[in-house]
């Protein structure tokens, strides 16, 4: 049983089960807590919906979209209305989080323009937030493997916007594999500050495989999170190697039981 992991369906059980809901109930039967994945506006939503009905399975997380830069103001309007109809999805499916990125550097424009951008885009989406019971997460990605150019590799910068925002429906999505690309230390980019993060990922490095398949000390870092109070899933956001049910197996070993 893996009751404190949540299956990135896009990923997980997508060899096994090509119908999208067929995931959800392959990861019940796996004993996972939860599933999430990105995109909602191609999905099948009402057999997800059957789905998450009929296993009980908590979505952990979304995509709010469109995903377009924030870093340009010009695209905030786009973002803002599209961020009323994803959160609209959230609440239908039960779904806390919505994860947002923060899009590319732009050339030509300096970085505190553009971080103030995304602070004044966050702060008008807390207000489409507030009451909803839903929370936006904003995504540090590593720019030295997957993601070049984007403006937010820094699990420290993301925080420090989230504080900027100063609104509790605006948090980070803290990526253990991601952060470790970019060799942050966990205690030292997290600390005294892991009460704002709203969700968190994990894939092992290098090649974003299956917790055990690589050289992260990723057991010690998600027993970090929880020693410190983080109180979520631990989205499994990786490609597996081969079936999706043996590549569980190292988690298998290691889980220690519902914290949740």
């Amino acid at each position: 049983m893996l009751p404190l992991y949540s299956a990135c369906i896009e990923w997980l059980f997508a060899a096994e089960a090509p119908d999208f809901a067929d995931r959800i109930r392959a990861a019940a039967r796996a004993g996972l807590g939860g599933v999430e994945f990105w995109f909602w506006r191609n999905k099948d939503i009402p057999s997800i919906e059957a789905a998450l009905a009929e296993t009980g399975l908590k979505l952990t997380s979304l995509v709010a979209e469109p995903m377009v830069p924030l870093t340009d103001p010009t695209c905030h309007g786009a973002f803002l209305e599209g961020l009323k109809e994803s959160v609209d999805m959230a609440r239908r499916l039960k779904s806390p989080v919505l994860i947002a990125q923060v899009g590319d550097d732009l050339p030509g424009r300096g970085r505190a323009e553009q971080r103030q951008a995304i602070i004044d885009c966050l702060g008008r989406a807390a207000d489409s937030l507030a009451g909803s019971g839903v929370r936006l997460a904003i995504e540090p990605l590593n720019t030295l493997v997957d993601h070049v150019g984007y403006f937010l590799p820094s699990t420290e910068e993301g925080l420090d916007i989230v504080d900027a925002v100063g609104r509790t429906e605006i948090r980070l999505l803290y990526d253990i594999y991601h952060s470790a690309v970019m060799s942050e230390d966990i205690a030292a980019v997290l600390a005294g500050r892991v009460d704002r993060v709203a969700h968190v990922h994990l894939a092992d490095t290098p090649g974003r495989h299956e917790p055990g398949s690589g050289k992260l000390d990723w057991q010690k870092r998600v027993d970090w999170l929880y020693a410190q109070g983080y109180e979520g899933l631990v989205g499994l956001e990786y490609k597996p190697r081969g079936g999706t049910l043996d590549s569980l197996a190292a988690l298998n070993l290691s889980a220690r039981g519902s914290r949740v």
